[in-house]
């Protein structure tokens, strides 16, 4: 693989400076851009394997551009947010983020959430894919990293797929919260709601009434499993 790219999308040229520093230090290319529309630019120029987005932006919000590249791109997205509370940081995976570092921050505690979040979108997980797997009607496929229902392909965000891979691999195994966060985002920083909101994204992409799923079940005051 060769050098993998990253988009920091931050209008503080002092802390893009330093991010941008810290991720070329550890082998990574870099492209920067200083609000919304400038990202969407350099994205469609050069797409890269992860974007860093800051959610306060000028003239389009880092929510606002995560909701516009998920709309043709599951690239892994990290958010960077002054804003503490829960509420906030749930508002952004909503969007589609797969993960969020809460500022202020150290540059090598991004710099290891970054490598964290490719790590299980191109490392050694991915290395080790079986066949694909088919419970029915559904078809989950590791290399093209969909899911397919009744024929229609469903394109997941990459922690999306980790989370169904890991439990579509274990049928009727219970997982809790905590494994997920431990297998799918391989880091101790990620606030255990970030589960509960990629769940209920999951399920809306491959449920057929996502309020009463038949697969991706909630096993009561434990985790969650998945049936087949």
């Amino acid at each position: 693989m060769g050098e993998q790219k990253i988009l920091v999308v931050e209008d503080e040229p002092s802390i893009g400076e330093v991010v941008s520093l810290y991720l070329k230090r550890a082998g990574f290319g870099v492209t920067l851009a200083g609000d919304g529309l400038a990202a969407l630019d350099a994205f469609k120029q050069t797409p890269p394997d992860l974007v860093v987005v800051d959610v306060m932006l000028p003239k389009m919000d880092g929510y606002e551009l995560t909701r516009r590249l998920r709309v043709w791109s599951d690239v892994p997205i990290i958010m960077l947010t002054a804003r503490k509370e829960e509420a906030d940081r749930i508002a952004g995976l909503d969007m589609g983020a797969d993960d969020y570092v809460v500022k202020p921050f150290s540059p090598q505690e991004l710099v290891s959430r970054v490598k964290a979040v490719l790590r299980r979108t191109h490392g050694t997980v991915q290395e080790s894919y079986e066949e694909s797997i088919v419970f029915g009607e559904m078809k989950i496929d590791p290399r093209t990293r969909l899911a397919t229902i009744d024929g229609k392909e469903k394109s997941l965000t990459a922690k999306e797929f980790e989370l169904l891979w890991l439990l579509a691999r274990h049928p009727r195994q219970v997982f809790t919260r905590d494994q997920l966060l431990e297998r799918v985002w391989d880091t101790e920083y990620v606030d255990p709601s970030t589960v509960t909101v990629h769940i209920r994204r999951l399920r809306e992409k491959i449920e057929s009434d996502p309020s009463k799923p038949r697969h991706v079940m909630t096993a009561w005051g434990v985790g969650y499993k998945f049936e087949p």
